[in-house]
């Protein structure tokens, strides 16, 4: 495992290096029988990996259930609808607590909105680095999208009034949320590199 930021890091630490079982039938359907060969190496490599991991993995379980499950969603190598529907639960929730009232009709759209925003920024900050553009920084752009993904029509009249503080406090709680689940991955990072 090479520690570069603390995004890698946590995907790094929930993926499990091995080589594939691909490889081998690979091998078999070219040769037409199993042969041993000794093509892998006879490293430790597997085993600093692993105490590598435990350290951020230690980290990553002392976590609040809500703020590590958003982690999960954003950087784990092992993904599925359960994580993503919770991290869109997290999100919603602590966006809800801190927006002002509306009516029924709106906070249904919300939900789906906050839904939108959370990969519009997991998309932003895949790879660790937080290099890629928003995917869909025009308003039309992420109304389409919206449309065709979960069938919900957003009004274009009143966007910077009705939609625009939404969005701007869901990318916000994003960062909150994120920021307090690789705040400790960091602390491990700097420990070790001052040990080092």
């Amino acid at each position: 495992m090479k520690i570069r930021t603390a995004r890698q890091v946590w995907h790094d630490c929930t993926h499990n290096q091995s080589r594939g079982g691909l490889s081998g039938f690979a091998e078999r359907s070219l040769l037409g029988t199993a042969v041993q060969t000794t093509d892998r190496g006879n490293t430790a490599d597997h085993a600093e990996h692993a105490v590598l991991c435990g350290w951020f993995q230690s980290a990553i379980a002392k976590l609040h259930p809500q703020v590590r499950v958003f982690g999960d969603f954003m950087y784990s190598a092992n993904q599925s609808d359960d994580i993503r529907e919770a991290a869109e639960g997290v999100l919603f929730g602590l966006v809800m607590s801190k927006s002002k009232r509306m009516t029924s009709a709106k906070r249904e759209k919300a939900e789906y909105v906050a839904r939108g925003v959370m990969r519009r920024y997991r998309y932003m900050h895949q790879g660790g680095q937080s290099a890629n553009p928003d995917p869909m920084s025009k308003p039309e752009t992420f109304r389409a999208w919206l449309f065709d993904y979960y069938g919900v029509r957003l009004e274009s009249c009143a966007w910077a009034r009705d939609w625009e503080p939404f969005i701007q406090l869901c990318f916000e709680c994003c960062e909150d949320i994120d920021r307090m689940a690789l705040s400790p991955i960091a602390a491990v990072i700097y420990e070790m590199k001052a040990a080092a």
